[in-house]
C-alpha cells in the first residue's frame, strides 16, 4: 500500500513539474512578445537621456 501511495505522490510530483514548465514556456513566450513590441517602439537608437547630469 505504500508503494501504491508513493507512486501516486511521484506521478503527480511528475505531472506538476511538467504543467509548471509548460505555463512557464508561455510567460516566455508572452514576455518576449512584449520585449520586441517595446523594442520597436523605442527604436533602435535607444534613449540619449542622460540621468543624473541636468
Amino acid at each position: 500500500m505504500f508503494l501504491w501511495i508513493l507512486l501516486l505522490l511521484l506521478i503527480l510530483v511528475v505531472f506538476g513539474f511538467g504543467f509548471t514548465m509548460q505555463t512557464l514556456w508561455w510567460v516566455a513566450a508572452v514576455l518576449l512578445v512584449v520585449w520586441i513590441v517595446g523594442f520597436t517602439r523605442r527604436g533602435r537608437g535607444g534613449s540619449r537621456r542622460r540621468y543624473g547630469r541636468r
